[in-house]
């Protein structure tokens, strides 16, 4: 979490609320069950009563467990007070009524007063389970989780506005902008990421480290370890820290199990704050380099370009490696992967062998119609092996960070037809080297972390390639690339 947790609280007593969650649905499903074996057994009702008395006895114990936890988990400060305090309370009520029920179900045959009220207490409480497991759903999840993608008759009927448009694997909403002459920097573009990558956790229901992102006032606000960001300095703004930090870091942001922000994400949310994180101009009153506005140009014209982008060297036809050659560079330790299950494209990665040179990367030769992809960063590669890629018909791909390749080398690479992307982060590239890709009219992103490369030759980079990304890097984050194949709607 970005803000931090309880400073004063012990932290055996968090730990302990953490297992919540996890506790929380044996009740539920216990005292569940119990409604199921009293409603739909077909035995007397005496009968019926002593088999739930052991369920309901459960419930109740579990349920004081599950209790205390919560209790535990409320100390956080995460959450928000009203919804919390209901939460809580129903809580209790429903494991102090599930004891009572109990209670009155092992008495029933031999007092009419539990026989009168035994079945208006059962059924209250299990309406309060019900609206205690949806307080408790509201604070995890937000109070927009059940009725996100209720269906469109339903959302019109109880009065819901109707649903966004959301893109297709992630759920994401698409960001529509019309007039980007008019539209507000804040409003209409970082907002909404906000929205989708961080509201679920800081928001009025739940404040993960008392932190609330869900408006202006409450990221000025900031949370438990201060400001989210500083405007003008993106690399002391803790926002823009913890989004850059590897996946697998426990500070990382959106946390795990979450959807991570995009590199455009990134990058606008970096300009944004460089700029003086301003909440009411437009974007056209807001400086813009040329990465920035071929990211922008993404988000016009209804978003036109939200589809993924296909290489049109992906679209043909091509016949199958014979498996001799790529049993050849699978003794060398190279992962050969077949990019799709109906084109035999193939991407090789280095990553199980680091002290792989040019000798042996001559037997990417056999495959060099198929391979579209080659990623050996961080092996002993040169010069000489971009001289023998120079001709392969269809490489897309390039990583070659932390190579000992030079300018020369990369002057080989200007003779390929496809190339799109190119890693030479930690290498020795320098100005010299930016003057061949710029004849590379097909390139659409290079990563240039850790290299020679000046500004200005950054500048007659883009120069030559206005719709080129360049990327110079964040220190802790590393560039993932990944072949977007189309996909096959059926027939």
């Amino acid at each position: 979490m970005i803000g931090g947790e309880s400073e004063q609280i012990p932290d055996w007593i968090i730990f302990w609320g953490h297992f919540h969650p996890m506790l929380v649905h044996l009740p539920i499903g216990m005292f569940i069950m119990g409604c199921i074996l009293y409603v739909f057994s077909k035995k007397e009702e005496t009968q019926r009563q002593h088999q739930i008395v052991p369920i309901l006895w459960s419930t109740g114990i579990t349920g004081i467990i599950s209790c205390t936890m919560g209790w535990g988990l409320s100390q956080t400060g995460e959450y928000e007070e009203n919804t919390l305090f209901l939460h809580q309370w129903l809580g209790i009520s429903v494991t102090i009524s599930s004891l009572a029920l109990a209670y009155m179900a092992k008495h029933w045959s031999k007092d009419s007063l539990m026989r009168r009220f035994f079945k208006p207490l059962f059924f209250l409480s299990f309406l309060l389970l019900l609206v205690t497991g949806h307080l408790g759903g509201n604070m995890t999840h937000g109070s927009d989780y059940l009725s996100t993608y209720l269906p469109q008759p339903w959302r019109s009927w109880i009065g819901i506005a109707p649903k966004e448009k959301r893109t297709n694997e992630v759920g994401a909403k698409i960001i529509k902008i019309k007039n980007l002459k008019e539209a507000l920097v804040y409003q209409d573009l970082i907002q909404p990421t906000l929205e989708q990558k961080c509201w679920s956790c800081h928001n009025a229901e739940k404040q993960k480290g008392k932190l609330r992102m869900d408006s202006p006032e409450n990221l000025l606000k900031g949370g438990a370890n201060g400001p989210v960001f500083l405007a003008g300095n993106p690399l002391e703004s803790e926002m823009i820290k913890r989004v850059l930090l590897e996946a697998s870091h426990e500070d990382h942001m959106p946390p795990k199990g979450k959807i991570s922000l995009t590199e455009d994400e990134i990058k606008l949310l970096q300009w944004w704050v460089k700029e003086g994180a301003h909440f009411n101009k437009k974007i056209a009153e807001i400086p813009q380099d040329n990465q920035i506005k071929n990211i922008l140009s993404r988000y016009t014209d209804g978003n036109k370009n939200s589809e993924k982008y296909v290489s049109p060297v992906l679209l043909g036809d091509i016949p199958a490696a014979s498996e001799s050659d790529i049993e050849k560079l699978r003794k060398h330790q190279l992962v050969v992967i077949t990019l799709s299950s109906e084109k035999p494209f193939l991407e090789i990665n280095a990553i199980n062998a680091p002290k792989i040179g040019d000798k042996e990367l001559r037997d990417v030769e056999g495959v060099k119609n198929q391979v579209v992809s080659l990623k050996l960063g961080n092996t002993q590669l040169t010069d000489a092996f971009l001289d023998q890629i120079s001709n392969y018909p269809r490489i897309i791909q390039l990583q070659l960070d932390h190579t000992r390749i030079s300018d020369k080398g990369i002057e080989y690479l200007g003779t390929m037809p496809h190339l799109e992307t190119i890693n030479l982060v930690g290498t020795s590239a320098s100005d010299v080297g930016m003057k061949a890709l710029s004849k590379i009219k097909t390139l659409r992103k290079v990563y240039l972390w850790q290299t020679k490369v000046s500004e200005k030759g950054i500048k007659d980079l883009q120069k030559s390639l206005p719709k080129l990304m360049i990327d110079q890097g964040w220190e802790g984050k590393w560039p993932i690339d990944t072949l977007k194949f189309p996909i096959k709607k059926p027939e």
